[in-house]
């Protein structure tokens, strides 16, 4: 099957395609078509004639082989057969990923929900507890065709394109090339203190922006991101604030937490390290990602002189940061 290049991601993608695709599988548009906030891939609230509307998911070209999102997708289904709160994709003819065209799609339940209430102790129980059934979930088995969290990818080689296509200011390139080389000497030093430790299936990407929260409670979504790792990968980013608040948040996320899984306190080590790998690697992603319309529509502020001054500030800081001792939890 031929995937259209990555230098015009989605330039057939209209919406006559987008309807026409969902209707291969069957069902009736009614014409009715919102685009959602999605940029690695394109996502639309699609209307259908008698029935509630659906999300459908069209996947970035190259980024992921068929074998790497099918395993995503088994893994969300096996998490909401154990009655996770994840969102699965629909199984229509035995299948889960569809093919229209030159595209590959996928298409869900739709789902309403706001962000968590992060600063609820409550909330960060509850959050703590799913997480630590979805963990127990994704330790059973490995995914063989999704990568591993490395910091190779997300350090090494987010930093090497940066510099090597030129995209830091020439008066910042020093300043850029040190401090990242400081900063992944930083996150070798955290791994090594934390020593060898299991990895498991994540969610991956675990930032507030991907829990839908209802009466009910959360739901999670969008597992695209999905990798082995450690398990603090999907517990440092519902963090933040100073040292004494993250300190709080994490022992109500871990209480909850170690109700379903065990939580190796050595992994505390590796949360600036993982913060410190995003870092980088969230400038190379739009760097990377420069071509595709939708990024500079919607990152305006990037690759502006402003930008890259804030951003080699924020990591001399993050430097600091990863230096201190890590944040202190102690297992009830």
């Amino acid at each position: 099957m031929k995937i259209e290049s990555d230098q015009t991601p989605f330039s057939t993608l209209d919406p006559d395609a987008v309807l026409d695709a969902v209707e291969s599988l069957g069902f009736q548009c009614d014409g009715c078509l919102l685009a959602l906030n999605s940029y690695e891939n394109r996502v639309y609230q699609v209307g259908l004639e008698s029935e509630a509307p659906l999300v459908a998911k069209f996947y970035r070209p190259d980024r992921w082989s068929d074998e790497a999102i099918l395993e995503e997708h088994a893994f969300s289904l096996e998490l909401a057969g154990a009655e996770i709160p994840v969102i699965p994709p629909m199984v229509h003819n035995k299948l889960s990923l569809h093919h229209f065209e030159n595209h590959r799609f996928a298409v869900f339940e739709r789902r309403g929900g706001r962000w968590p209430e992060l600063t609820d102790p409550d909330t960060r129980l509850w959050l703590g507890r799913f997480l630590g059934r979805i963990h127990m979930v994704g330790a059973v088995s490995d995914y063989e065709s999704r990568p591993a969290l490395s910091v190779e990818e997300f350090g090494d080689n987010a930093r090497d394109t940066l510099l090597e296509q030129n995209w830091i200011p020439p008066h910042l390139e020093e300043a850029y090339d040190s401090v990242t080389l400081d900063l992944l000497d930083g996150v070798d030093q955290r791994i090594a203190e934390a020593g060898e430790m299991s990895i498991i299936r994540l969610h991956g990407d675990c930032h507030p922006g991907n829990i839908l929260w209802t009466p009910a409670g959360p739901h999670f979504v969008d597992l695209d991101d999905s990798r082995m790792g450690p398990a603090v990968q999907d517990l440092w980013m519902l963090l933040s604030g100073d040292r004494e608040e993250m300190t709080v948040q994490l022992a109500d996320l871990l209480d909850g937490y170690n109700e379903f899984a065990h939580f190796d306190p050595r992994e505390l080590w590796l949360i600036e390290a993982l913060r410190s790998l995003r870092m980088i690697h969230y400038a190379a992603w739009l760097a990377r990602r420069w071509n595709d319309p939708a990024f500079p529509l919607a990152f305006p502020w990037f690759n502006t002189t402003r930008y890259w001054e804030d951003h080699v500030l924020s990591l001399r800081e993050q430097l600091g940061e990863i230096h201190e001792p890590p944040l202190r939890w102690q297992a009830k």
